[in-house]
């Protein structure tokens, strides 16, 4: 807990950027203060300007774009915007450290993980060779790491998410710092990774006595870790005060519509809340689905023959351990279940669980090892690649990351004009065109877009790009693998909502990958629990949750943040 010791005080913090000679203010008079040993969450969505006030502090603003124009940054007493850069480089690492949002771009893809944490040692400590080696090794000890002397020896690919996490933290607390800055250190883990995250983050804080500003979006994961919150909104400080005052009495309209954007675990809403409903005081409370609902649209959905079947798939990779010798590795393991048409079915578990694999080998991106997958009918593991390609029409998938999955080099409206020109629907360019502009009208963006590129755009607008170009194919069955882990809550809601109103318009449906069980709870009827490869539990969605079976299920229910 806190003591009464300033740490940190900033003061009245703008910060602008400037672009031919246009000066756009992105932070507006943030104060707040950080004491010993306390811990502030700081949330807010994509472009609050969250990460911009926690570079403010390190000084790693970027050159000549941007600039402090107003207030003040005090540590320790010392006036961090009259600090020169060589003496600020003194700072940042051993007294003011940082863990970054994604550890892949953070860490090098050349260096062995050991050696780069080594390297912040050399920088900061007068240590030798075999000491530095020696404080890596405990290092890796002190963030959990199952092998810190294999971790040591590692390329970052080599590692899992939640280990190449567990890397940039010990970097991190390398050299005992006094704060340690958080941005987003666990989005887009599993559930069960960002417990023992925040678990391990908690434990380091008191051991070290150190303070931390834990930057996210999600305030349900904050409540589990912070003293005091500042909620932020374009820029601007909402809400400050004590964790339990914010998560148990908001006072603004903004901090309640983030804690309500999350699908609730408890109610099952037909229209997820979000930012806008709260904002222009829309009451969707009362639009409830009840059990008598959910039962009867079951009764009509499984009453018909399955639209696909997989039956006993296996999928396995083999890679060379010896001059004669294979390991393999089984990703699928002796799967089997069925999708009726119109169903949504969740597929939820921890990375390397198989879901990803197993969505791939539907699409046919990937070759079974055995077993069959009958869709409409028809064993598709035999089709010829001539069949495959119109059969691409009808499975389609919407990716994790839009940004990845669109041509930086196409416009947004060519991009979803290209598999309607592939697959020759429609008569002409201009008929296709006109698809277009109705596609974007129907996933919330305009015709101005169609000319627009994908660098242009938010990450929820990208993320209504891909649905749009996955939809222009009219495809009966869609894939969507992780489509919105990436997402802020409220954009979250936004695109779970667009899903659900195009699955009842065009008739959709939806085989719904997530690691992130109450997200999958909401929009499932039915939930298939992976572990390993192998089917762990399967039901119907609301009765797996009330009450799993297995211990494997009952940890990932556990794991899921609770906002009070």
């Amino acid at each position: 807990m806190k003591n009464d010791t300033l740490l940190l005080s900033v003061q009245d913090l703008c910060v602008s950027f400037f672009s031919d000679k246009k000066e756009n203010q992105v932070v507006h008079n943030i104060s707040f203060d950080i004491h010993k040993n306390e811990i502030l969450g700081i949330v807010g969505e994509s472009g609050s300007g969250k990460s911009i006030t926690s570079l403010a502090i390190l000084g790693l603003l970027p050159k000549r774009i941007s600039k402090i124009t107003k207030g003040s940054i005090t540590y320790n007493n010392l006036l961090l915007s009259s600090v020169k850069e060589k003496e600020y480089r003194s700072i940042r690492g051993n007294e003011i450290a940082m863990i970054f949002q994604e550890p892949m771009s953070s860490l090098n893809p050349s260096m062995k993980c050991g050696k780069q944490v080594e390297e912040i040692l050399y920088q900061h400590t007068s240590l030798s060779k075999s000491e530095a080696k020696k404080e890596v090794i405990s290092l890796f000890q002190k963030v959990k790491l199952p092998d810190p002397l294999k971790a040591y020896r590692s390329y970052p690919h080599q590692l899992s998410g939640g280990q190449k996490q567990r890397i940039m933290i010990a970097m991190a607390i390398a050299c005992k710092p006094k704060l340690l800055i958080a941005d987003e250190p666990t989005t887009a883990l599993d559930v069960t990774v960002q417990k023992e995250i925040i678990s391990l983050l908690k434990s380091l804080q008191q051991e070290y006595e150190m303070s931390i500003i834990f930057i996210s979006h999600d305030l349900a994961l904050v409540s589990e870790i912070a003293d005091t919150v500042m909620v932020m909104y374009h820029g601007k400080k909402v809400e400050y005060d004590s964790a339990n005052s914010v998560f148990n009495n908001p006072q603004e309209e903004y901090t309640k519509a983030l804690i309500n954007a999350r699908p609730s675990i408890d109610v099952r809403l037909k229209k997820l809340p979000t930012i806008t409903d709260f904002l222009e005081n829309k009451r969707l409370d009362s639009q409830i689905i009840t059990v008598e609902e959910r039962k009867e649209h079951h009764h009509k959905l499984y009453n018909q023959p399955p639209l696909l079947e997989v039956l006993n798939v296996k999928k396995s990779y083999f890679s060379k351990v010896g001059l004669f010798k294979t390991s393999e590795f089984k990703a699928v393991d002796d799967v089997s279940f069925k999708l009726y048409e119109g169903e949504t079915l969740g597929l939820v578990g921890e990375s390397g669980c198989g879901k990803s694999t197993l969505g791939n080998t539907i699409l046919q991106l990937d070759k079974a090892t055995s077993g069959q997958i009958i869709y409409k009918g028809q064993d598709i593991t035999a089709l010829s690649s001539s069949a495959i390609k119109t059969l691409r029409k009808e499975i389609q998938i919407i990716f994790q990351d839009p940004f990845a999955s669109l041509n930086p080099r196409l416009s947004v409206g060519k991009a979803i004009m290209e598999p309607m020109q592939a697959h020759q629907l429609y008569h002409n360019d201009t008929e296709r065109k006109q698809k277009v502009l109705d596609l974007l009208y129907r996933v919330g963006l305009h015709e101005e877009h169609f000319n627009r590129y994908p660098h242009e755009f938010s990450g929820g607008q990208r993320q209504r790009i891909g649905i749009a170009r996955t939809i222009a194919l009219q495809p009966k069955l869609i894939i969507c693998d992780e489509s919105v882990s990436a997402l802020d809550i409220s954009v979250q809601a936004q695109v779970l909502n667009l899903l659900n109103e195009l699955k009842d318009n065009f008739g959709f449906t939806y085989i719904f990958i997530s690691h992130d069980l109450s997200v999958v709870k909401y929009m499932s009827d039915n939930l298939i629990v992976m572990n390993k490869g192998k089917i762990e539990e399967f039901g119907e969605a609301d009765r797996i949750y009330e009450n799993p079976q297995k211990e494997y299920t009952q940890k990932l229910i556990e794991a899921i943040p609770k906002s009070s």
